[in-house]
């Protein structure tokens, strides 16, 4: 009997944290609009994941990765010396020049220009001060860019506001994070992020919805996601 019960169990599909499913449909995104020969930013790199996701799909394209974090940064230049990989020590913003930073020490990921609420008690962090520039800086002008991600805790707000010329000249897939708990914390709303990317020609859905090809958000439909914490990540994409 007790065999068969583990062999029941065995059976059972494995139920996915929320985390896990973004990043099983980050993965068919990528695969989705990347051809060989696609330019992809990363913005928060943190440890190389969706890069070499983007190394793996777009071997052919030119690639930057943003990452503030000293550590962090030293590891990924070590990591990734591609004449094609281009890793930056900068925290993309609406602005050019330095900025304090909340380093969560204990918990890297939830580091970002502003402290975020934690979900676990007793996170270690500090401030440190880092660079900061404009993404449409950053960028040659003629720089095509067909695909970016953006998970920096709250910031994408700043971060968008300074990409607004490559996102109205390129329109390309940006997948994002938005969700309460980190991007209040910037005085973000989901309705400044859904004008933004509107001004720029753009709409937003959802991962899968994208997979989908359900019907983009309305700016009521986008708003209530935030509000309700009914999703975190999204993607933006040409209207």
């Amino acid at each position: 009997m007790k065999a068969t019960i583990k062999k029941i169990l065995k059976a059972l599909p494995i139920a996915f944290t929320q985390n896990q499913r973004y990043d099983r449909l980050t993965k068919q995104v990528i695969r989705r609009v990347c051809i060989p020969e696609s330019n992809c930013i990363d913005v928060g790199c943190h440890k190389g994941e969706i890069l070499d996701l983007f190394l793996h799909h777009a071997p052919h394209g030119i690639h930057y990765g943003f990452e503030p974090i000293p550590n962090l940064f030293e590891g990924l230049k070590t990591r990734y010396t591609l004449p094609n990989c281009h890793i930056l020590d900068l925290a993309l913003s609406n602005q050019k020049g330095t900025a304090s930073f909340n380093y969560v020490v204990s918990n890297p990921s939830y580091s970002g220009l502003l402290k975020r609420k934690y979900d676990r008690p007793n996170e270690e962090d500090t401030q440190i001060t880092v660079q900061t520039d404009r993404l449409d800086a950053v960028l040659a002008p003629d720089f095509r860019v067909d695909m970016m991600k953006i998970d920096v805790e709250g910031g994408e707000w700043l971060v968008l506001q300074g990409a607004t010329e490559t996102l109205t000249r390129w329109k390309p897939v940006v997948i994002f994070e938005h969700g309460l708990g980190a991007s209040e914390m910037y005085g973000a709303t989901p309705e400044q992020l859904f004008d933004l990317f509107a001004a720029c020609g753009m709409k937003i859905n959802l991962l899968d919805g994208f997979l989908k090809q359900s019907p983009a958000f309305s700016r009521a439909e986008f708003s209530e996601q935030f509000y309700k914490q009914l999703n975190y990540y999204f993607v933006a994409y040409p209207a």
